[in-house]
């Protein structure tokens, strides 16, 4: 017999407190979204139970023992997304075999015998729990286990050596977001089945293990965010079913090994926040939409044309990059281009303007030069293909035997009617799920006077260009106007000079526009308040004069934003737009170009009187009528005052 109650909305509950007890043993029992608050009573009378469903329910305090206890044929047990707090397992082995306790408040020690009381257990996830304490070795018991989620919780210490050599029919392995310490498997292993391990955001010390090379079906590996040393092995490169790499965040140096550019198999390459140094080796051709996150390290050299020959997502920001951006060629499928904090230098290669299906540009903090391409306006910036590559989904997924036969009509009823009927009512259950193993790409662009991760349908959404704290001089491109997805634009801190150009007002989708610390003049076109969707906008420092626009979003926009324009007028500024401020505003600069004016006539008065002086001089240095002039001149005036001195000091005494 089956019960099954579920609410989308949440807007059923069920009873838990009930002296009720029935007169029928139920093999199946699923009371999702219910918003219970125990665990039914009335399951304390049933002893035939196969298949518990409480998910998602608001049930906090202990789970029964009796649960287990009394349905020695349970198979499949689902508490997730609830508030226990107490995870208590029976005192002998159970046949159990699917368990998900995920998302709940157990925060006591894992139970040590937890391996020899579920040992025929194939799935187990307690995702986001508190549980505390060191890995139990009884956990190698479980010889058939095959996916295993501990991440989010705060085990610590080593694995245990028991653990990864039972454990060998193990697929997915999830350790993440824990405290566990040791090396990385520094001897071999028996997890041979493995497909995907995320050992990521733990404190992982020591060299990457040689242990890693008896993974030989691992398609997926995360170790970032540890406290690894040393270099990367040339050997993780030949891994033969190696899909994504991600070794981000932690403290490895040396260069990148050609083996991991050798793969083509390779989807995802993230060694970004290492201290890497060297070049990028040579990037032979793989499949499409290879993602390369290589920022913040200490790489060096130049960037090879050929770097983006199928690669979708490019992060070289923030190393040592020196010379010109390439000339990429076969630059259909790049979509994000980040080549910000580096030392490249020359013009923006109009090749770039190619970039069919771009939705990230940036080339800030480098040392380009030259005029803004206009063409950039021709970039797709959301009218290419959308890209593919935010969500990974490396096709790691169970064999179909993963459950070595296991079907949940076989178990559950021997009556072929019903078991046809379990098995359409358990279809979206885990057991007929794809197991996949993903993960998100995390991209951090600025925008917003901030620069933050974006990931998920949040990158999806952002298309942007920076090009500030650069050299560019020249006007700023009318056709940009064009770029209609465009949602952040960043030009500040070069040498751009001209007028804003109004046809930028077309852009209905800006949300942050930055022309601040440039040489910008004229007004502040009106039609740009036809932006409604601007939330920052920032043009100070510039040599921009009349009337401030008003309207919509620009009464949003403080006096911080006009900083540095002395002839700017209107809110949110202190100067008002009548004639006489105007007049004053005038005044100060005539004062300030009267001052330059005097400064440079007292240079030029000092030049001309030390011209005359030794012109002088040199003329009194040869025998000639002028010299004896000169003297004779000099001796009547002597004469002069003498004579004056004499009378006036007679006329004192008198």
């Amino acid at each position: 017999m089956v019960l099954k109650l579920c609410s989308k909305s949440s807007s059923l509950q069920v009873l838990s407190e009930s002296s009720w007890k029935p007169k029928f043993q139920l093999s199946v029992i699923a009371l999702r979204s219910c918003n219970m608050e125990k665990v039914p009573h009335f399951l304390i009378h049933q002893k035939d139970l196969r298949h518990v469903d409480l998910s998602n329910n608001k049930i906090s305090g202990k789970l029964p023992s009796w649960l287990l206890a009394n349905n020695t044929k349970l198979k499949v047990l689902l508490l997730q997304n609830n508030f226990f707090t107490s995870f208590q397992i029976p005192k002998s082995a159970h046949d159990l075999l699917f368990l998900d306790a995920s998302a709940n408040e157990f925060n006591h020690l894992f139970p040590e015998n937890i391996g020899w009381i579920f040992p025929h257990l194939r799935y187990m996830n307690i995702y986001k729990n508190d549980f505390q304490g060191n890995l139990p070795s009884s956990l190698g018991n479980m010889k058939g286990l095959q996916y295993l989620d501990l991440s989010h919780n705060s085990f610590h210490g080593k694995l245990p050596r028991s653990f990864v050599n039972g454990c060998y029919s193990m697929a997915i392995l999830k350790l993440s977001h824990n405290k566990l310490s040791g090396e990385i498997f520094p001897e071999s292993t028996n997890l041979t089945s493995l497909l995907g391990l995320f050992m990521d955001n733990n404190l992982f010390t020591g060299k990457i293990g040689q242990g890693l090379r008896s993974l030989i079906n691992l398609e997926l590996l995360d170790m970032s965010n540890n406290n690894l040393t040393g270099v990367i092995p040339s050997w993780i490169g030949e891994l033969p079913s190696l899909t994504a790499l991600l070794i981000s965040d932690n403290f490895l140096k040396g260069e990148i090994p050609t083996s991991l550019f050798n793969k083509s198999s390779l989807q995802l390459l993230d060694l970004s926040t290492n201290s890497l140094s060297g070049g990028i080796p040579p990037h032979h051709d793989s499949r499409d939409g290879v993602v390369l996150l290589l920022q913040d390290n200490n790489l060096s050299g130049t960037i090879a044309d050929t770097l983006l020959v199928n690669v979708e997502i490019l992060d070289l920001r923030n190393n040592r990059f020196s010379g010109n951006i390439p000339e990429f060629i076969n630059t259909q499928n790049i979509s994000i281009l980040l080549l910000r904090g580096n030392k490249l230098t020359g013009r923006i290669p109009h090749q770039l303007c190619g970039l069919s299906n771009i939705q990230l540009l940036d080339l800030s903090n480098n040392r380009l030069n030259g005029s803004i391409p206009s063409c950039l306006s021709n970039t797709s910036f959301g009218f290419g293909k959308e890209c593919t590559s935010y969500d990974y989904d490396f096709g790691i997924s169970f064999p179909s035997d993963v459950f070595n036969g296991f079907s949940l009509h076989q178990d559950l009823s021997s009556n072929k009617n019903s078991g046809i009927y379990f098995k359409s009512l358990l279809m979206l259950d885990p057991f007929s799920m794809d197991y996949k193993a993903a993960t998100q790409t995390k991209i951090e662009f600025a925008t917003k006077h901030r620069y933050d991760a974006y990931m998920g349908g949040n990158l999806k959404l952002l298309f942007g260009i920076d090009l500030s704290e650069n050299e560019l001089s020249g006007e700023i491109p009318v056709e940009f106007g064009g770029l209609l997805e465009l949602r952040a634009l960043n030009l500040s801190h070069n040498n751009l000079s001209g007028v804003i150009p109004k046809s930028l007002s077309s852009m209905e989708k800006m949300e942050s526009f930055d022309l601040s610390f440039n040489r910008l003049q004229g007004r502040i076109p009106a039609q740009l308040t036809e932006l409604t969707s601007l939330s920052v906008f920032k043009v100070s420092h510039n040599n921009l004069s009349g009337v401030i626009p008003e309207g919509r979003q620009f009464n949003t926009f403080d006096a911080e934003s006009y900083l540095g324009n002395r002839l700017l007028c209107g809110q949110p500024t202190n100067r008002s737009c009548n004639n006489n401020s105007f007049e004053e505003a005038d005044d100060e600069v005539e004062d300030n170009e009267s001052t330059i004016d005097m400064e440079s006539f007292y240079w030029s008065f000092g030049a001309a009187y030390v011209t005359i002086l030794v012109g002088i001089l040199a003329s009194l240095s040869f025998d000639s009528p002028w010299k004896r002039f000169w003297f004779d001149t000099v001796d009547a005036f002597i004469h002069k005052v003498r004579n004056l001195l004499y009378i006036v000091s007679d006329s004192w005494f008198v």
